[in-house]
């Protein structure tokens, strides 16, 4: 699927995303005097568990819909944004590589580096995108996993683990 892309934000959910450097281009305008990045990488360990990739999955009209509506309620909390880049990679992701890429542009950078926290903490809350964390050989089986977030002091998603011996979800 192409990506939303107009003149203030650039969204995408997909197997192919746009790099950092990609994402900043977009951002760039010359009324801006800060672009604040946030950008989430696939790390080799969990819990003692050496973790050989993640795996994402997604329904890409829905992610890229909601995703767009944090940007604009970003946009409106933080009204001096002038450009926004949100984009999450579906599929596997290996150690090292980014994950999720996040952008914002203003003239001052208080309120690019709050609309960033914002969207990272609001996408994991909300954005319907699915991460299974792949092992190594004896450190367990692959866990799908969801998000632990919190905004505004409520729990928005819950991690479940399923026991894989009854199939039954642990909450």
């Amino acid at each position: 699927m192409e990506s939303i892309m107009d003149d203030k934000y650039l969204i995408k959910v997909s197997e192919n995303i746009p790099s950092l450097e990609e994402c900043t281009s977009f951002v760039s305008d010359p009324s801006c005097g800060a672009i604040s990045t946030f950008t989430g990488i696939t790390r080799n360990n969990f819990q003692g568990k050496q973790v050989l990739k993640l795996s994402y999955e997604g329904y890409v009209p829905m992610a890229e819909k909601e995703l767009r509506k944090i940007c604009v309620e970003a946009n409106e909390k933080f009204p001096s944004i002038v450009k926004i880049a949100a984009v999450h990679i579906l599929g596997d992701c290996p150690v090292e590589a980014a994950s999720v890429i996040l952008c914002a542009s203003s003239p001052h950078r208080r309120e690019a580096m709050h609309c960033v926290e914002f969207l990272i903490d609001e996408l994991k809350a909300r954005v319907p995108i699915w991460k299974r964390e792949v092992y190594q050989d004896g450190d367990g089986e692959s866990v799908w996993k969801e998000n632990i977030e919190c905004c505004q002091g409520k729990q928005q998603r819950v991690m479940v683990k399923a026991d894989t011996s009854t199939h039954e979800y642990n909450l």
